[in-house]
């Protein structure tokens, strides 16, 4: 049987809880040394997430962390803005991916 893959956001509760009306999970925190513990135990494969957003202003304090996961196929770990608007973190990391995969800057 196959596992059910899950989707986690972590950010701060202002930002996150309105995935969770949506069925996602959601980890509220807006201190690094707790996301990164959070992030090192929902990564781990047991726990099956496919997909982890992570709050852009979150993601600037733990970027060593996140960067461990960008080569795996999963999770995939995408930014994404907070309630005060994009930090433009999250549009480089897609462009930084394109260009990884397709060898230039396509967008």
């Amino acid at each position: 049987m196959i596992p059910m893959l899950k989707i986690g956001v972590m950010g701060s509760r202002e930002t996150v809880i309105g995935f969770k009306a949506l069925g996602l999970d959601v980890f509220a925190t807006t201190d690094a040394a707790e996301a990164r513990h959070i992030l090192r135990r929902i990564a781990r494969p047991e726990e099956n997430y496919a997909i982890i957003y992570v709050e852009e202003n979150l993601a600037a304090e733990i970027r060593q962390d996140i960067n461990r996961y960008k080569d795996s196929p999963t999770p995939a770990i995408i930014l994404i803005p907070g309630r005060d608007g994009t930090l433009g973190l999250g549009q480089s990391a897609l462009q930084e991916a394109v260009e990884r995969a397709v060898g230039s800057n396509i967008l």
